[in-house]
């Protein structure tokens, strides 16, 4: 008898959360061939695509109406990954219940808080009561182990399939441009190909401690035309005059006008380092 072949495994794609979350349909999106991997924190997420559990980590870094997600913006620079892709995930909300529910019986919604205020006013119109949970899947897993005609979630369409709850009413949000912003990190670098396309990079860095610096160090970018679409900064080790900042530029620093930004970058700053030079998604031109 021969021996049939071992089917191989696929990678895995890390994300904080549990199935059903989305950061878990962020991966199904944008990396249909990686098999997710859910962790309880983002540090267990970082955690796994160090050790190889994970080739890859989806994590989100901020969103259309709830702005940045500060933690990642602190992680990020000292987790020894590199940043090799990002994903633009709109966030269509939907109302989840129990299989013979409807509408009529509802009384309470139960999701994340962000969630929620997102849904404030059609929740409102519908009369149902707020009840902040730890996540959105979270809640509709827990609304699924209730299965009390009264109670229902507000969560991703994903999380009614794997739970098994209906979706009484779709497009909960109250605005339509819900969408958050992903990056894809890597344990290795892989630097994207300027000529197959706009690029994205990357870096955080640190300005002397000299009146104007920053505004010195950003002149670079100014007068040579490259566009900064990110600029972020937080305080390091508690020290109130050496602020780092993580920055975000639509280009690849093998372009001349970028090359020479950060050579000027340098004249004032005394630590600059690249997370990562992606490509850059679609969704970041749609509108101009």
């Amino acid at each position: 008898m021969v021996a049939m072949p071992k089917s191989k495994k696929p990678p895995r794609i890390a994300f904080q959360g549990v199935p059903g979350a989305y950061s878990h349909l962020a991966c199904k999106a944008a990396r249909p061939d990686f098999e997710p991997l859910p962790c309880p924190s983002f540090e267990e997420a970082f955690e796994a695509v160090r050790s190889g559990r994970a080739a890859l980590g989806m994590i989100p870094i901020e969103n259309s109406l709830a702005g940045r997600v500060a933690e990642i913006h602190h992680l990020i620079p000292s987790a020894g990954l590199h940043i090799v892709g990002e994903h633009f995930q709109r966030v269509n909300h939907h109302l989840l219940a129990p299989r013979g529910a409807t509408l009529a019986t509802l009384r309470t919604v139960q999701s994340h808080i962000q969630a929620l205020d997102q849904c404030r006013e059609t929740t409102k119109k519908l009369g149902l009561k707020r009840v902040v949970g730890a996540d959105t899947a979270g809640s509709a897993a827990e609304i699924a182990q209730a299965n009390d005609p009264t109670r229902g979630a507000i969560a991703s369409s994903l999380a009614g399939e794997i739970y098994g709850l209906k979706s009484l009413k779709k497009d909960l949000e109250d605005v339509a441009h819900n969408t958050t912003r992903f990056v894809v990190l890597s344990k290795k670098p892989q630097e994207a190909d300027p000529k197959k396309g706009p690029a994205v990079t990357t870096f955080v860095f640190r300005v002397k401690n000299r009146p104007a610096a920053l505004y010195k160090a950003m002149g670079g970018f100014a007068t040579n035309g490259v566009n900064m679409t990110k600029l972020e900064s937080y305080m390091q080790d508690g020290v109130f005059t050496a602020t780092q900042f993580y920055a975000d530029v639509e280009g690849h620093p093998s372009e001349t006008n970028f090359a020479h930004a950060l050579e000027e970058l340098g004249f004032f700053s005394d630590f600059v380092k690249i997370i990562g030079v992606y490509p850059a998604h679609p969704y970041r031109f749609k509108g101009r």
